[in-house]
């Protein structure tokens, strides 16, 4: 990003946010030349932003709503990507373990600003099976998985000294039982109903491709206006 004066050098924020560049591009793409299964594009645009040294291009935003319409928004690490469709983890008491309980509509969002590309993946979240979960849980590294068993996530905590208590508990009992899992760690998979693909033009001709499910392993698919 070229050099910009600081914030305080412009009148107000909203001067500086639009000094500021966006929106890089890579070359149009043929919508003619698009796959037929948005998990095949999918993966070709990750393994490019990796190729292409992205930041934590495995990273995207999980947004979720109550029951009530309350909405939430967290990044978090993909875990995979199969037949089924996008998979993530975590555990049942977090807040989005509780809000998928309640309600399992959600979205995915990735973004690669390097590449200029962005997908969305909205659809039902579905929870994997002991069996899937418990694997989840064990490829983690240790430390991860004594801060899972350990984390009472988002609740206040008022003294650290009781997370680092309570994390070396954990650790202890992982490493005297190798095969222990936390209790309630989920594995999720969101199934989709929709994957939208974005490739953005600096002159805002921006490319947009949106995949709908046309049958259980079927699609269609459609370009969008920018």
């Amino acid at each position: 990003m070229p050099d910009l004066p600081p914030r305080s050098a412009f009148p107000d924020t909203r001067a500086w946010l639009r000094a500021l560049p966006s929106l890089p591009g890579d070359p149009a793409v043929d919508p003619g030349q698009i796959p037929t299964q948005p998990s095949v594009l999918f993966l070709r645009w990750l393994e490019e932003a990796v190729a292409a040294g992205e930041p934590n291009p495995q990273t995207t935003v999980l947004s979720t709503a109550t029951s009530t319409g309350d909405v939430d928004a967290r990044v978090l690490t993909l875990k995979d990507v199969d037949e089924h469709g996008w998979w993530f983890s975590g555990a049942t008491d977090s807040p989005k373990g509780r809000q998928l309980a309640e309600n399992p509509a959600a979205a995915l969002t990735f973004h690669w600003p390097g590449r200029g590309r962005q997908v969305r993946v909205r659809g039902r979240v579905e929870a994997g099976s002991a069996e899937i979960s418990a694997r989840d849980y064990l490829e983690r590294s240790a430390t991860a998985r004594a801060v899972a068993a350990a984390s009472r996530q988002s609740e206040p905590l008022t003294d650290e000294a009781e997370y680092d208590r309570a994390v070396a508990a954990a650790g202890a009992r992982i490493e005297a039982d190798p095969d222990f899992v936390a209790r309630g760690w989920q594995a999720w998979c969101l199934v989709p109903d929709s994957v939208e693909f974005w490739l953005a033009d600096p002159g805002r001709r921006h490319q947009r491709w949106r995949y709908r499910r046309a049958a259980p392993t079927g699609w269609s698919t459609e370009t969008l206006w920018p």
